[in-house]
């Protein structure tokens, strides 16, 4: 790859800011409120253990290898399968991870745009009145995501927002923004963790997310526990490729992925330690849907609890900051391909793909009540069904297979070599590799529609 190539890729500044990087792509809104609610529905404190084997077991090594993909090959992901096995059909695979990237960031941005919106609405004071009630609280959220052109607009603000910082590149727009946005989102959910914490009653919480009850441990539990770990960091949709061809030769790669995967991992659990003990002090059942967990059931508990409005508003800021670190992760792997293969600039690249995501957020966006048709066949839930779930899970299933068995992992090995002479866990990463994540992604897909209704 000549000077000219590299000065049009870019790449990372230092290793930490690769880290903040790919950290923030796989935190997201999944870690800070999904996860919770997983974790309620599934046992409690023993799901969260499972969860913890399954990161260690199957998302850390799945994710070392697309480093090991896209360092190896220095391209996005439909170039490197081509670099690695010219001529092949792998290639389509990459393909898959584009289009699945392009349609999350629709209907991801729509997500992202209530938390703004949220964030406005507690910052003004909207909940800081004790006579507020759950029937208040539950008809404000029906009529905010109802308003099509409000939600069309803050729809708007996450991906204007995140084609600007894109467009200026890897380490002037990626590196520079992701410097920032994570040590706030770190603060933040350790300053909501600390007030959560000190809730009168939040033991009762603690307990239910931290003490294991082993007879509640079932093959469903370990079953979602897999979907949420491997959900959890981005994977399956070329993200980590694009990434790791950002990644200099002499960056250890096993360390890397270990640190996005612990950083991943640790904000989960400290959203845990938010959520219970503020569902224990306010009384309210552990087992709440997500999203009536953060726009229905918190703002009536922030409500309630003394200092609610800084608590509040510090949450949607947490929820905001963690959606807009993940949508320029999905935004950049379709930049990627059209700078590296078409030759097109980053700036055009990132408004002509910014632009076509929020076409196709519109309909997401109207199926909340702003539009009868697309409420009626859930569109936002039927993109999320088919790429947030399903395409993710087809994507990692095929890139372990080429690493595995096409590529070879000796050969792949070779790589990782390269800022790790040592390797010592190269047996443990080949048999999750070639065994262990296939059958848990096939177990996965066989029984995605459980997992996506639980």
């Amino acid at each position: 790859m000549d000077s000219q190539d590299m000065s049009l890729r870019g790449s990372w500044g230092s290793k930490a800011a690769f880290i903040f990087a790919a950290s923030g792509s796989a935190i997201g809104l999944g870690n800070i409120w999904r996860f919770p609610m997983m974790v309620s529905q599934n046992g409690g404190a023993v799901f969260v253990l499972v969860y913890v084997i399954a990161v260690i077991l199957i998302g850390f090594p799945v994710m070392l290898a697309e480093l090991t993909i896209g360092r190896h090959a220095q391209k996005n992901p439909v170039g490197a399968f081509e670099h690695i096995k010219p001529r092949t059909p792998w290639k389509l695979t990459g393909f898959l991870g584009i289009i699945t990237g392009v349609f999350i960031l629709s209907f991801y941005s729509v997500v992202a745009g209530w938390t703004v919106g949220y964030l406005y609405k507690t910052a003004s004071g909207a909940f800081n009145n004790k006579d507020i009630t759950a029937q208040l609280t539950d008809k404000i959220f029906t009529e905010f995501s109802a308003n099509p052109f409000l939600v069309i607009v803050l729809a708007l603000i996450i991906i204007g927002l995140t084609t600007y910082i894109i467009s200026k590149g890897v380490k002037k727009g990626i590196e520079r923004w992701t410097k920032v946005l994570m040590p706030i989102l770190f603060i933040l959910i350790i300053v909501l963790a600390v007030r959560a914490l000190t809730l009168p009653g939040a033991e009762k919480g603690i307990a239910f997310y931290l003490r294991p009850d082993f007879s509640k441990l079932s093959g469903t539990v370990v079953l979602f526990a897999l979907g949420q770990a491997f959900f959890s960091l981005s994977l399956g949709m070329g993200t980590m490729i694009t990434y790791g061809s950002y990644i200099s030769k002499s960056d250890n790669l096993v360390s890397s992925a270990g640190w996005v995967s612990f950083s991943d991992t640790l904000i989960a659990l400290l959203a845990g330690l938010i959520i219970f003990p503020t569902l224990a002090f306010a009384h309210q059942p552990f087992n709440v849907g997500s999203e009536g967990l953060v726009f229905k059931v918190f703002p009536l508990i922030f409500s309630q609890i003394p200092g609610g409005y800084f608590f509040g508003t510090f949450f949607f800021a947490l929820l905001s900051v963690a959606a807009i670190t993940s949508t320029i992760s999905l935004l950049e792997v379709p930049v990627s391909y059209f700078v590296d293969e078409k030759n097109w600039s980053r700036k055009k690249a990132a408004l002509i793909i910014g632009l076509f995501s929020l076409g196709l957020a519109i309909p997401s966006a109207l199926s909340t009540g702003g539009m009868e048709f697309f409420t009626k066949i859930k569109f936002l839930g039927a993109l999320n069904f088919i790429f947030g779930n399903i395409a993710l899970a087809v994507g990692s299933l095929f890139i372990c297979l080429f690493v595995g068995y096409a590529w070879k992992v000796k050969k792949a090995a070779q790589e990782v070599y390269s800022g790790n002479p040592l390797f010592k866990i190269r047996p443990l990463w080949s048999f999750s590799i070639k065994y262990l994540a296939p059958v848990a992604i096939i177990f996965i897909l066989i029984f995605i529609k459980k997992i996506v209704s639980g």
